[in-house]
C-alpha cells in the first residue's frame, strides 16, 4: 500500500491483479451487463486509488475495497432509477414546457405574483420583516431568534403568526 502511495507503478498493476478477478466476479452477478461491470470495476480501482491515503487499517483491504464496489454498486443503481423515473416523465415535461412559454401562463403567473406582492404589503412591517428574512434570504429559525433577540420558541411562533396573516392577506387579495 506504501508503494501505491507513493506512485509505484507496479504496486499498482499488482493491487489491481490481486483484487481484479475477484471484483469483477462479484459485479457480474449484481449488474446486468459485463460492460458495466468492466466500467466499475475501473471507477471501484480509481476510488480506491485515490482513498486510499485515509485506509485506517480497520479491516482487511480486500473488505475495504468490497465496500468500495458496494457502494459503487449502490450508486449504479440509484443513477439508472433517477434516470427511468425522468425518462417516464418527459412526455409530462414536454408538455409543461409547451405550456410554460404559452402567453396564458404568462398572465397567470403575473397574476399570481401581483397577489402575492399586495398580500405581502399587506400584512405588518413586523411580519413582513420576519418572512422577508426567512424565505428570500434563507436565514434559519435560529439565527432569526439572535437577530430579533427573542427566544427560539418565540421566533417560531412570531414565523407562525406572520405566516398565518400572509395567508389570510392572500385569500382576501
Amino acid at each position: 500500500m506504501d508503494k501505491i502511495l507513493q506512485g509505484d507503478h507496479e504496486a499498482i498493476v499488482a493491487f489491481y491483479k490481486t483484487y481484479s478477478p475477484q471484483l469483477l466476479k462479484y459485479l457480474q452477478k449484481k449488474l446486468p451487463s459485463k460492460e458495466d461491470a468492466e466500467e466499475i470495476l475501473n471507477d471501484i480501482f480509481l476510488a480506491a486509488i485515490d482513498e486510499l491515503a485515509f485506509f485506517e487499517k480497520k479491516s482487511s483491504i480486500k473488505t475495504w475495497v468490497f465496500k468500495i464496489a458496494r457502494n459503487k454498486l449502490v450508486d449504479f443503481y440509484r443513477k439508472r432509477k433517477i434516470k427511468s423515473v425522468l425518462l417516464s416523465q418527459t412526455p409530462f415535461l414536454e408538455i409543461i414546457a409547451n405550456e410554460i412559454n404559452q402567453p396564458e401562463f404568462q398572465f397567470e403567473k403575473n397574476k399570481i405574483r401581483d397577489r402575492i406582492e399586495k398580500a405581502f404589503y399587506n400584512i405588518s412591517l413586523h411580519y413582513q420583516k420576519i418572512l422577508h428574512l426567512h424565505y428570500e434570504e434563507h436565514i434559519s429559525v435560529k439565527e432569526l431568534a439572535i437577530i430579533l433577540d427573542l427566544s427560539f420558541k418565540a421566533t417560531e411562533s412570531l414565523l407562525f403568526r406572520a405566516r398565518k396573516s400572509f395567508r389570510l392577506a392572500y385569500e382576501r387579495a
